[in-house]
This record gives structure tokens, sequence and C-alpha cells, in this order.
């Protein structure tokens, strides 16, 4: 099949000229790449814009097609988008790329002649730079870039296969060119020494060292790296080593990278590594060290290696995507293997392999290893050998293998190696900026040598500017490149090696912004994407769910994939956002059941008694409790998840979710979450003209504010709320703003007026609701009562523990303890029971005041000193405030003036940092108090 078109060099058809139109030129560009393959409208509109199409830029892409039409045959218009109907054998890019494939199967099975003919002909293709007329940044960014790294690198693996095969002066002046035109690009100075020591032409070699490594210092401020002095070693020794007889070099070998010179850190894992090499010196010791890209593998590895002697040698060898049989034929080789004495066959490799170190006591180094299949072959097989392996994957399947999972750097360490690379006087004239560098590199040590690199050869550049720069989500990708460093190469090399799905997946995942997250959020299996290095595992969460994280670069380039190959997140997020909604609103539905606003009304019949309660009693408790342990593990996603949907313009899904949410925030005292979720739920209620919806979110940010001890606020909210609702909504409205009425009798007035709506309506929520605030109001047991029962006919234990404590407190004023202790007590059973923790401290206060009222001091602070641990382990300030109150009354009944003080004193301390002027009057009141019986000021 003959090639037809091309975009390895200027846009090509069938041997002619590309359209003239730029805009045409990038259609047919984007067609072309993905040969064969449905190419959807929106990712076609953000080529040919560069991501800012005007509001036509669909009718115009119509008009682009047609006259497209004109010139090429096969454009298709499909669902959802258009497809080029050509074969991939059609197109030189493609062609390409399976050449390439070709010539590294060849490779791995020895036949390295063909192997160097197949890259050949695959390079021959090209005619310039890929895409070289066509004016599209995201494709330059998705396509050209990528297209040219394999160029380079085919360069560089033919001309490994030609001095394997003598003919290194034949490719020096090649190589002289590429160095030219990439002067940072390490591997292509390491071959043009090795053709050059290969033709005998030994000084020009090692000059070519000393501007290799003149460049990368002027350039990168870098020494060379371990492949490039591994080289200067070779022809400083002019290959060193003679061959035995037996064909065993005289002197162990040792082709070990040097170590890092600003290597810091990592005590745990040397230490671990050392450990495992003393504990199992008697057999082959595996060791896997694992993580994201860019972690730092392959330095821990060499500098542990550096560290351990072994009597027969250390080997080193890079993997990648290097086949088994092609990394045997270098290991036989370094072990002494004559070049014709070493096997064809992949098994009769290993065998050979195996014998050579079955009685060696060796080290070796398997560095960025892609799968246990590509490793066993290469575990060196004599008892006390050691095994390095690097990969992205725990290589779980590896036989006899121990693994650890690598992270990335602590503060002080990420730190510390800015400083070895940019200088430490820079990081300790800004301290500041240096730890702001750090994190917005995740502590990544690739990406900190970048940002480090960067910033040596740029001495003019304050720390302050590159983390500026830096912090410019859109741009971070992009700054963290240093000549070959660069992160996103790095997390290309593991996306590019994923199947389709698992590409889909991470990109999938893109569109969310939250730090972790579990498989149901797109219904999928993540395991896969850990296995790869992607994600990292954090275990099981309070529900039971694995949870799975990423560092925040590869959040970034998923996102980045997910804009250039499927249009953005809105999509994604709009395809889920069903299901997220649905399972939210059924957890809180289990917090509030039969709660107006949850989509449903559920309800116990006035004739279900008691009994048939009892019987699911167990049943029911434990999935109450579970929905709200779902709940608490999913908060941090969930409020991601609003800002998400906000961002990506599901304003009814955004306002929904922050509605569903207010149950888990007031149960958890989440009052910083609370307040950005409704401020965004209002936001997007308000730009769809969702009243009811901004009425419902008003409401939730009064009951915030009452939770705060901000009245006036609450009241400033439910007013908003009343001219957009009417009927039962109106009436819960009305019930809260009696809640924060100043006096009584217009708080009666409310309560009574939203009791009769509700009554009338046959709203029993609502119903229960208002009895309790009116039986608390008027210290009426009757009323508290009947609310106590609506709470159990509804099935709401939460509503029935609030109840009880409203009772609990009224019995106490009417001086009855008994029946105060008895309700507190079935409240504390409840609350316990469904794991609540807060509501708990609260009750645990009331207890106080009964053991105060009994005469029991000492009870009633140990009751308070529970509470306030809970409060304080929450980070509830009202709560550990009232504690510290309620501990400076049980110490005055005890008199111990000491503590009061000390409580009274923190005490003020949370009042003023809740702005709570009158919760601070009360303690300075409370500490005149102390001060009369002490003598002295506070």
């Amino acid at each position: 099949m003959n090639v037809r078109f091309g975009v390895l060099g200027p846009l090509r058809i069938d041997g002619g000229q590309a359209p003239g139109p730029a805009k045409h030129r990038a259609l047919l560009a984007a067609l072309l790449l993905s040969a064969g393959e449905t190419v959807p409208v929106e990712r076609l509109v953000s080529v040919v814009w560069d991501d800012r199409p005007p509001a036509s830029a669909g009718s115009v892409l119509r008009v682009y097609v047609s006259a497209l039409r004109k010139l090429v045959d096969g454009i298709r218009t499909v669902p959802g988008g258009y497809l080029l109907e050509v074969g991939r054998d059609e197109v030189d890019c493609h062609r390409f790329e399976r050449l390439v494939a070709t010539a590294r199967q060849e490779r791995g099975s020895g036949r390295v002649e063909e192997a160097a003919g197949t890259f050949r002909t695959a390079l021959g293709l090209w005619r310039g730079q890929a895409l070289a007329d066509v004016e599209s940044s995201t494709l330059r960014r998705g396509h050209a870039v990528p297209l040219e790294e394999l160029r380079l690198t085919a360069l560089e693996e033919r001309v490994e296969l030609e001095l394997r095969l003598g003919r290194g002066a034949e490719a020096v002046g090649e190589l002289r060119a590429l160095v030219g035109t990439h002067p940072l690009r390490e591997r292509a100075w390491v071959r043009l020494i090795e053709a050059l020591h290969q033709a005998g032409r030994r000084s020009e070699a090692l000059g070519a060292y000393q501007d290799a490594r003149r460049t990368l210092v002027d350039e990168l401020g870098l020494e060379p790296g371990a492949e490039l002095t591994a080289a200067h070693q070779r022809v400083l020794s002019d290959e060193g080593g003679s061959v035995t007889p037996a064909g065993r070099h005289s002197q162990p070998v040792d082709e070990l990278p040097p170590d890092i010179s600003d290597f810091v850190g990592r005590q745990r894992v040397l230490d671990w590594i050392v450990l495992m090499a003393r504990e199992h010196a008697s057999a082959p010791v595996h060791l896997v060290l694992h993580g994201p890209p860019g972690c730092g593998k392959s330095a821990v590895a060499v500098h542990a290696a550096t560290a351990i002697e072994r009597p027969d040698g250390r080997l080193y060898a890079s993997l990648g995507a290097r086949p088994p049989g092609a990394v045997l034929e270098d290991l036989l080789r370094s072990l002494g293997c004559p070049d014709g004495a070493v096997p064809p066959a992949l098994d009769e490799r290993v065998r050979l392999y195996r014998s050579m170190t079955a009685r060696r006591r060796l080290l070796v180094v398997l560095d960025d290893a892609a799968d246990e299949a590509q490793v066993r072959p290469l575990l060196p097989t004599g008892p006390g050998s050691i095994t390095l392996v690097t990969s992205r994957s725990p290589l779980a399947g590896l036989e006899a293998a121990r693994a650890y999972e690598l992270e990335v750097l602590g503060q002080d360490e990420a730190v510390a190696m800015l400083g070895e690379v940019a200088g430490h006087h820079r990081v300790r004239a800004e301290p500041e900026a240096a730890r702001r560098i750090v994190r917005l590199c995740g502590h990544l040590p690739l990406a900190l040598r970048i940002a480090g690199s960067r910033l040596a050869r740029k001495p003019g550049w304050t720390l302050d500017h590159l983390a500026g720069r830096l912090g410019d989500e859109r741009r971070r990708l992009d700054e963290l490149s240093a000549g070959d460093l660069a992160v996103r190469g790095s997390l290309a090399l593991g996306y590019r090696g994923l199947p389709d799905p698992e590409r889909r997946l991470l990109r999938g995942l893109g569109a969310l912004t939250a730090p972790d997250f579990a498989s149901w959020v797109l219904d999928a299996d993540l395991e896969p994407l850990a296995e790869a290095g992607l994600l990292q595992s954090r275990g099981l969460d309070e529900a039971g769910q694995e949870r799975y994280g990423w560092h925040d670069l590869t959040r970034l380039y998923a996102a980045e994939r997910l804009a250039e190959e499927d249009g953005g997140a809105a999509g994604v997020l709009a395809a889920r956002a069903g299901a997220i909604l649905e399972r939210t609103r059924q957890a809180r539905a289990a917090l509030l059941p039969a709660e107006p606003g949850t989509g449903r009304t559920e309800v116990h019949p006035p004739g279900a008694g008691t009994g048939a309660r009892a019987v699911g009693h167990g049943l029911e408790t434990g999935r109450l409790r579970q929905e709200a342990r779902w709940l608490s593990a999913e908060r941090r996603f969930l409020v991601a998840t609003v800002e998400d949907f906000s961002r990506a313009g599901l304003y009814e899904a955004a306002w929904r979710l922050a509605f569903y949410l207010t149950p888990l925030f007031e149960l958890g005292a989440h009052h910083d979450d609370w307040h950005m979720t409704t401020a965004t739920g209002l936001d997007a209620a308000r730009a769809v003209g969702h009243r009811h919806g901004e009425a419902l979110l008003l409401r939730g940010l009064a009951d915030l504010h009452r939770a705060e001890g901000r009245t006036e606020a609450a009241a400033a909210a439910l007013r908003a709320a009343q001219p957009l609702v009417e009927g039962l909504e109106l009436a819960r409205i009305t019930l809260r703003l009696g809640l924060v009425q100043a006096r009584p009798e217009q708080a009666e007035q409310a309560f009574v007026r939203a009791l009769r709506v509700f009554e009338e309506a046959g709203d029993r929520r609502g119903r229960a609701d208002a009895l309790r605030a009116l039986g608390a109001l008027r210290r009426d047991v009757g009323a508290l009562d009947r609310s106590l029962g609506a709470y159990q006919d509804l099935g709401d234990p939460r509503g029935e523990a609030e109840a009880l404590l409203d009772l609990a407190r009224v019995h106490l004023g009417a001086g009855r303890r008994a029946q105060a202790r008895d309700c507190v007590e079935r409240r504390l059973r409840i609350n316990r029971r469904l794991g609540d923790r807060l509501p708990e401290a609260a009750a645990l206060l009331v207890l106080a005041e009964i053991a105060r009222a009994e005469g029991a001091p000492g009870s009633a602070a140990g009751f308070v000193r529970e509470s306030l641990e809970i409060f304080v382990s929450y980070g509830d300030r009202r709560g550990t405030a009232q504690a510290l109150m309620a501990l400076a009354h049980a110490a005055l009944d005890h008199d111990d003036i000491d503590e009061a003080v000390e409580a009274l004193t923190r005490a003020m301390g949370e009042f003023d940092r809740l702005g709570d002027e009158q919760g601070r009057a009360g303690a300075e009141r409370l500490a005149q108090e102390a001060r009369r019986r002490r003598g002295q000021r506070i």
C-alpha cells in the first residue's frame, strides 16, 4: 500500500500540495492523524481555532469539510463528528509508527541487520518537521511533539544497531548533525562518542564528551547523566576488560551509572534495601521500587546500588519498552559471552543467562520495567545475588519479590533537593517561595530537578518569579521542562503504554479536581491505572471502599489529554452527574428521612407499631450509620465536584449537590465546606434562574449562620428566601425564622403559623420539627413528647435524639433530674449507635449539667472533658468554647480556681476567633466570679 498522505513535513496529498487555507490544512491534518477513527466535532473545533472558536464554529466547520471533500475522498459524517476512511498505512505518520514497532520486534528476536534496515525505511518517510505548515498549537502539542520524539528515538536506536554491526564510522556525520540540532539530547552525544570510538577516533570521542558536558553545564547547570558518563568511561578505558577462554571478564564488571551528586534524603528506603539484602543473603533477593512517574525511583536504585558491593560484578539495564531478549543480549555480553556465542532464541538466552549467573554473586539493576513478563527472564539465580527493579507498577505477580512503594519527598527533603540544584543560598534567601515551588511541584523529584535547573540557568530569576509562573495550572506542565527533561514526557510514556480503555479512563478522571476518589465515580475498575503507577491506592476509607489518589501533575496531564482528545470535562461530568446526584441524595435521605427536597418523602404509617419497628431495628441502624460513613468518606470528593459541575456549566447539578450535602456539614461541623459549596450552589441556582433551588440554599445558609451563632445573618438569609417560595417551603422558612427571633412571643407566633400549615398539608416531617421547636420554647413536655413520637413514626433516629435532648433540658429546668438523665441516656444510646460524635458531645454537656444539679462536680467535669475532647478532635470551635465554659462552671463548683481560670482563658480565645461578642461577655462575667474568689485578674 502506497503512502498517499503526508504529515511528516509539510502537509501532502497524493504527492501534491495540501489545501491552501490554513484552517483547511489544520482540519485535514486532524482527520489524517486519526485516520479510520471518528473525530468528535468538539475536538475538530478545538484544533481549527486553538480553543478560541467563534460562536458560529459548528456551521463554519461544515463549510470547511465540504471544501475538503473536493480534494480528498472518504470524508464521512458520522454521529458526533467526522471520519476519514483511508488505510492507516496510507498516512506516513501511521506507517512510520508501525515500521518502528516492527524494527523493535526484529531487534528483540536477534535480527539486527533487518531491524536496522526497517528503521532506515521508517526514518526515510520524514520530509521535514511534522505538521510543518499546519497552524494549530493543539495539534503540534498533542501530535507533532510526540512524533518528533519518536523520530529522534528511532534514529538513536538505528545508530545503536549500526554500531553493533560495526558501521560506526558511517554514522558519524549523521550524529554530528543530530547533536548540532539537539545539543541537550544526551543519548545523541552517547551514540556520537561510541561511533567515533568504534571508528578509531578516540581523541575526537573524548572531545565530543567535553563538548557535551560544556553544553549541559552552560545550558542546564547539570552534569552529564549516567549513560553519557558511562560512554566517556568506556573511551577512557578503551573498552577494557579482556575476555578469558571461559568467556568471563578477568575483572568483575561494574556498569552502574555514577551516583547523583545532589541526592538527598530517602533514608527509610535505603535502610530497607540494606536490611533485605542482609536478611536473605543465602538466596537471590529481588526488590521492586515502584511509584508514580518522576518520583526518583532510578536515582534511589542507583544510589543504593553504589553502596552494595558484590564480588562478581554489578550490572545495569534500562528496560523501558525493550523486549527481554534484547536486554539479555546486552547482559550476556556484559558477563563475557562473545558476540558470536549469544544464541538467537529467547529461551536459549534465558538458559545461558541462568547458567552464567548461577554461581555468581551479582547486583543487577533493572531500570524502568514495564511488567513481570519483561523482568522474569532477567533475574540472576545465584545465591546472594541482588536484583533492584524500578517500575511504575508494584509487579505483584513477580515471584519471591519484595516491593517498596516510593512516594514523593517530604517537605524538608524537597526543599533540600531544590537547594542542591538551584543553590542553597537562593533557597535560604526566599524560604517561603521555595516552599511554594515545592508545593506546586507536588514534592515530585523530577519536577523539583527541572525547577531547580531552570533557576540554575536563570540567575536573574527570583524563586518568587518561578513560583508565580508555576502557579498557573494551564502552563505548569509547560514550565516544568528543561532540555530533554520534562514532566509531561515522563507522564506521556505511561499514558501511551496504556490500552485504549485505560487511556479513556484516565482522561475521564481528568474531569475531576478532587484529591482522591473511589471506583463508583466513573463506574470503572481503577486498579489497572494504579498498576501503571498513574494512580496510587490510598487504602480502604471509613465506608470500606478502596480509594485512589494521584499526583497533582498527573491530574493536570489527564485534564490536558481530556481537553485535546475529547473536548474537555463537561461531557464526562454530564454523563456521571445523574449517578453522583442520586447516590448523594440517597445518603442525605438516610440522614434526614422524609426531609423535603430529597426528591421523595418516606414515612412509616401511623399504624406501624414499635414491635414492627424493632424487627428491622438493627439492620436499619446499620444502614443509617453506613450512609453517614459514606458521606463522610466522600466529603472531599463531593465538595470538589460541586465546583467541577459549576465550572463545566452544569448549574442544575451544582446547586442540587450543594443542597444535598448540608446535613453532612451540619453533622460534622464542616463549616468551611458548607460556606464554599453554598456560595457556589447559590451562584449556580441564580445562573439558571431556579428560584426554589436558591431558596433551599438560602435556608441551608441560614442553618449555617445559626450554627455559628450569627442569628442576624441567619434571619437576613431567610428573609431573602421568603419571596422566592410559597406553601410548605415558605412554612419551613417561617419555622427557621422563629428559631432566630430574639423575642419569644415572635418566635412562638412563627412556630404556630408553620405548625398550622404543616398539619393542614399533612407534612409529618414539618409537623415534627414545629412541635419540637414549640415544645422547647414553651417548655411543654406534651408537645415534645408528640414531636418524639412523630420522629419515631418517620423512622428518623436523629430527629428522635434531638427531641430527647430538648426534653432533658425541660425536665432539668423543672427539677426532674431523674427524667432528664433518662432522656439524655436514651439520646446517647442513639448517638453512639449511629456513630454521631458531635451530637454525642452535646448530650454529654447536658449530662454534666445534671451532675452539677445533683451536687457531683467531679462527675460533671468528667463528662465535660469527654465532650471537650470530641469537639476539639472535630475542630468545632463553638462546641469547644461551650465545653470550656461548662468546665469552668464545674471547676468553680469544685473550688478548683486554677482549672476554671485556664478554661475561661481558652474559652475567651475561642469566642474571639469566632467573633462572638455575646459568648465573650458570658466568659468575662464568669471570670469576674473566679477573680472574686481568687482575688486576681485574668
